[in-house]
């Protein structure tokens, strides 16, 4: 058999990149039937020609042009599911008693919302999500919803009267959510709209957090929410140790 040239180990590379994102040393070399100093060096001219990133240990794709596609709730909370709620469990670890907390709309949120249980149900909340609104209600907590506008794709509050509500509060913790998170682009989502009522949140936050699972790094949506500096991340795994240069990092995957 013959030694496989570079622009044939390239495009392999890149391809099992395409079906899952990251790839370590070691997966490469396995796929690729190469030795670890073969496949270092592959990766380090594909990282020069900006076709991945390469990382400690491995390689992750590039951050992803834009994406406009935005799925119903419904479908997004049959998305990665116990990544979702592994990322709730430790996010309602987060939250005291005496915690005046903003909960916002989405389906990670949706799942902390499931998740509180003992002291963290004697907090209070102001969600802009009727679902969640509906579910910390029935489960005895003390809820705010702001008025607006009910967007259906996503079952959130927006608009100018949400806006001017959320002027009206401080939040001890937020906790957000994002369709994307990219390097360069920062928290982003599909809507303009739902963007301006995170901004708003954010800015008046003690502490914001973004309960992220690991499909939505790289990703970069039309509507910037804010930059990787303006919030911390809760994640079930980071697939790239460059967002640690920018944000605090909590995995649940350890």
């Amino acid at each position: 058999m013959f030694p496989m040239l570079a622009e044939e180990r390239f495009s392999l590379i890149l391809d099992l990149l395409a079906r899952q994102r990251t790839a370590t040393v070691q997966e490469l070399c396995e796929a690729l039937n190469a030795s670890e100093s073969t496949i270092r060096r592959d990766l380090n001219e594909l990282d020069k020609q900006g076709k991945l990133n390469k990382v400690h240990g491995g390689a992750t794709l590039p951050d992803s042009p834009f994406r406009t596609d935005e799925p119903t709730m419904a479908a997004k909370e049959e998305l990665a599911v116990s990544q979702k709620q592994s990322i709730a469990q430790a996010a309602a670890e987060l939250i005291l008693p005496e915690d005046f907390i903003y909960l916002d709309a989405g389906s990670s949120t949706l799942a902390l919302a499931r998740a509180l249980s003992g002291p963290a149900l004697n907090a209070s909340y102001v969600t802009n999500g009727v679902a969640h609104a509906r579910l910390l209600a029935q489960k005895g907590c003390r809820v705010f919803l702001p008025g607006g506008l009910l967007r259906p794709q996503t079952e959130a509050i927006i608009g100018a009267a949400a806006l001017t509500a959320i002027q009206q509060y401080n939040f001890t913790k937020a906790f957000m959510g994002a369709n994307g998170v990219a390097l360069d682009s920062g928290f982003t989502t599909p809507d303009p709209e739902e963007a301006a009522v995170k901004a708003a949140v954010i800015r008046r936050a003690r502490e914001a957090w973004f309960l992220v699972d690991d499909t939505k790094f790289a990703q970069v949506y039309p509507a910037v929410i804010c930059d990787l500096h303006s919030g911390a991340i809760l994640t079930n795994r980071c697939p790239n140790p460059k967002y640690r240069q920018y944000t605090l990092i909590k995995e649940t995957e350890v």
